[in-house]
Formats: structure tokens, C-alpha cells, sequence
């Protein structure tokens, strides 16, 4: 599978030549493009409806994130392996469950055969006109100012590269948002309550272009990582993100952690403005509060990543 419009349009005009390769290494192949947002979740499904048990996905994390939802969202998880091709703008994925940018190396990976089981979430929230939603991640959720940093992203030229763009995206969001009050319950006990920044529902340890978000996050434990940042200032949030992009943040204050296996979202009591705390999904801006998040462990099976 193709997603054409990778790296703002550019993977497409020189994906013949990883093509070639493929086909080289792996015989007949069926390629199939994405045709707008949300099109590979169908493309996946009716590929495994098909008979298909390997899905190549060439794309980014959110491509990632639309294969993994068209399956599990059709109980279709275990009937395929998926190997990234990661050659998208974050590159949180490869970082987090061990994949490779090099084009070379990954179909190397895809050959030998090697799998791994892995943990997946879904997440229920609320759309833009406040419609109940569901969609999978398999990466990390998070919600707060996060949710602005992506539509940022996603809403400018990719030109500069994943990581700088997150970075500039970041830095114009923090500069623009005011926190609101959350409530925050993990597997049904109260956690966090009161003006929030940043939350995350993580089952990788990055997001955001290669920042360490949840540094202790393992996507195999059955486990999602929720990290909470609150009652920073602007100032004091711009100094700390190389602590962010470290993973050494956990241990400074307005910073908490825990795990859960189902994190609840909701915006508090008189807190002005509805659906005004939005939530991400591996990288795409899907929706607003309230949300769930809860953990499907040992739901999806990568292929031609580290074990």
C-alpha cells in the first residue's frame, strides 16, 4: 500500500525505484494508493478480506495508524502481518517498535520473515460535530496541545523534514494555547484533574518527530504509559523540551506518570467552549473531548521489525 501524499507528495515521485526493489526481492507484488484521508483503513480491510496475509504499507505513522484501524475495527488483526516501509514525516514509529528508514534495509527485514506481536489501542472520542467516534492507534494517543501540534503539521509543507517541522509546529502551538481543565481516570480511579497541557494514552515511546514522550512505554507489556505535563509556563515549557526529546522529563515537576490499561478523558465542569481539548491519534488530529483510550494487547502483528 501507497500513501502518495508521504512526505507533503514527495514519496510518490520516487517510489518506481523502491517499486523495483521490491519486486525484485519479493516477486509479484499488487500496489494500491491511497485516494485520500482514511483510505487505507478500507484498502487493508477488503486486502485480508481478499485472502491478503502481508500488507506492505509505504507511508508514515498515520498510514500505519489507518491499516491497523481498518483491520481491528473489522476483528481482522490476526489474519495479516504489516511491515512498514516508514517514509513519512514523524518517524515515530520506526523509533518506537524498531523499524528502519532505509529502504534497502527494511525489505531485507520484510525477507527474513521476522514478526512481532504487538499491543495496539482504541480510542473513543468525539468528532467536530460532537458525533461519537471510534479509531485505533498503534503508537500514541495523546490530547492537549499535542492534538494542535499535529493539525500545525499537517496543515504546512513538509519541506523542512519531520522533525523540524514538529519542532516549529510545537513551539507555534505552545505559544497559543491555554490549558483548560481535564478530568483524567485510569482504569476507572481518579489521576488528574485541573488545567492540563499534555496527556498521553502511549503504547510507543515517541511522538512528535522524535520526541521521547514515554520513555518507559513498552508496546508488548499489555500496557498504556500515560504521562500528564500541567502548571508549566510557555517559557518554562520551551526550556524543557530537550528534556522531552531525552526522555528525561518525568522527574520534573508539573510532569506525572503512570500506566493503565484504559485512560478516560473528559473536559471538567464549566470549563467555557465545547470540544475545545483536542485529541490525536498517531500523528492525526481526529477529534475532541471526551475520550477513551483503552489498550488491545498482543492485537497486531508487524513484520521487519526488531523482535
Amino acid at each position: 500500500m501507497l500513501n502518495p501524499a508521504s512526505r507533503g507528495g514527495a514519496l510518490q515521485s520516487h517510489f518506481a525505484a523502491i517499486e523495483k526493489k521490491l519486486r525484485a526481492a519479493l516477486g509479484p507484488i499488487e500496489i494500491e494508493q491511497t485516494r485520500g484521508p482514511r483510505d487505507g483503513e478500507r484498502i487493508a480491510r477488503e486486502a485480508v478480506r481478499a485472502g491478503v496475509d502481508r500488507i506492505i504499507v509505504a507511508g508514515g505513522d498515520g498510514t500505519m495508524s489507518e491499516v491497523v484501524t481498518g483491520l481491528l475495527s473489522a476483528g481482522l488483526g490476526r489474519y495479516a502481518k504489516i511491515a512498514p516501509l516508514a517514509l513519512g514525516t514523524g518517524g515515530d514509529l520506526l523509533r518506537s517498535f524498531g523499524a528502519t528508514r532505509h529502504v534497502d534495509a527494511a525489505i531485507e527485514r520484510i525477507v527474513g520473515g521476522k514478526t512481532r506481536c504487538v499491543d495496539a489501542g482504541r480510542a473513543c472520542f468525539r468528532d467536530s460535530e460532537g458525533r461519537e467516534c471510534t479509531s485505533y492507534f498503534l503508537n500514541v494517543a495523546s490530547l492537549g496541545v499535542s492534538g494542535l501540534v499535529t493539525k500545525l503539521v499537517n496543515e504546512t509543507p513538509k519541506v523542512l523534514g519531520g522533525r523540524l517541522s514538529f519542532l516549529l509546529a510545537t513551539l507555534r502551538a505552545l505559544a497559543r494555547y491555554r490549558p483548560l481543565g481535564v478530568s483524567l481516570e485510569i482504569d476507572g480511579k481518579p489521576f488528574f484533574e485541573g488545567p492540563l497541557t499534555l496527556a498521553t494514552a502511549a503504547n510507543g515511546r515517541f511522538f512528535g518527530g522524535g520526541m521521547q514522550v514515554a520513555p518507559r512505554a513498552r508496546p508488548d507489556d499489555g500496557l498504556l504509559d500515560v504521562v500528564v505535563v500541567s502548571g508549566l509556563t510557555t517559557a518554562e515549557l520551551v526550556r524543557r523540551l530537550p528534556q522531552l526529546y531525552r526522555g528525561t522529563h518525568l522527574g520534573i515537576p508539573g510532569v506525572s506518570s503512570a500506566t493503565c490499561r484504559r485512560l478516560d478523558a473528559t473536559l471538567l465542569a464549566g470549563t467555557p467552549g465545547p470540544g475545545t481539548v483536542f485529541t490525536e491519534l498517531d500523528g492525526e488530529p481526529l477529534g475532541i473531548l471526551p475520550a477513551s483510550y483503552e489498550v488491545l494487547p498482543g492485537a497486531v502483528t508487524l513484520l521487519g521489525v526488531d523482535p
